[in-house]
């Protein structure tokens, strides 16, 4: 017999939603398992229960934006720092990117519980993923995520094919080792990283490990989805037919 599991954890799990979701749908009785109505928290179930949601749920879900920025230098991805702005104060709606397939138009109600999913250094520019959906932001950056991140690094220095192959695999950070990664030379003075998780700062302190200073750095994919020609400092819907 498997051991019983609080039901919003499992629901985590599964990526029906985050925690803290699930815990105000068990409190207003939107969850069902094996088919029967559960409305207190702390539930614990049967980790290979069928779990469903409410309809009334499952449209809330769907009413949840996701929204694409290229973010510039300056601005920082989450909590405001003194001196400098969050990003999500780029979006507006004279900051909408009018490309032709804009599928939806903007609502202050976008910037409820909007929250950065994944984060971007001060100092760096690219793809930023702002979301209203739980299931979304753990997808991206959940510890079992294994979407990658693509940046364009622009680096000074000298590096040599030992160095090269220690960006690839084997450097640690703060104790613990890195997880490989695909790194490689765009042109001469521009690498092409290709990550699986995002430590603070992390390319600029593997960069230094192996003696290279990061002049300039660009995130232009996540998953699936590429930054492409989003205007710098403008933003976009993340289209229905997308998904990272």
């Amino acid at each position: 017999m498997s051991e019983p599991i609080r039901l919003s954890k499992l629901m985590s799990e599964r990526g029906l939603c985050s925690r803290r979701e699930a815990d105000s749908y068990i409190e207003r009785g939107l969850v069902f398992v094996d088919g029967r109505r559960v409305s207190e928290l702390g539930t614990k179930v049967d980790p290979n229960c069928a779990i469903r949601l409410d309809t009334q749920a499952s449209a809330q879900q769907q009413q949840r934006v996701t929204l694409l920025l290229h973010k510039p230098v300056g601005y920082v991805s989450g909590q405001p720092e003194p001196g400098y702005q969050p990003a999500v104060t780029l979006i507006r709606p004279e900051t909408q990117w009018q490309d032709g397939r804009a599928n939806q138009a903007f609502h202050p109600t976008h910037l409820k519980g909007l929250a950065p999913a994944g984060r971007l250094d001060i100092d760096s520019t690219g793809l930023l993923v702002l979301t209203q959906d739980g299931r979304i932001a753990k997808q991206l950056i959940g510890e079992n995520s294994d979407i990658e991140k693509e940046y364009l690094v622009r680096v000074e220095g000298r590096l040599d094919d030992k160095g090269l192959a220690l960006l690839n695999h084997g450097l640690s950070l703060d104790g613990r080792k890195l997880r490989p990664a695909r790194v490689g030379w765009q042109n001469p003075d521009q690498l092409r990283f290709i990550l699986k998780e995002g430590r603070k700062r992390q390319i600029r302190r593997m960069c230094e490990l192996v003696g290279l200073k990061v002049a300039g750095l660009k995130r232009v994919r996540i998953g699936r989805v590429r930054l492409g020609e989003l205007p710098l400092g403008q933003w976009r819907y993340l289209r229905d037919d997308e998904s990272f």
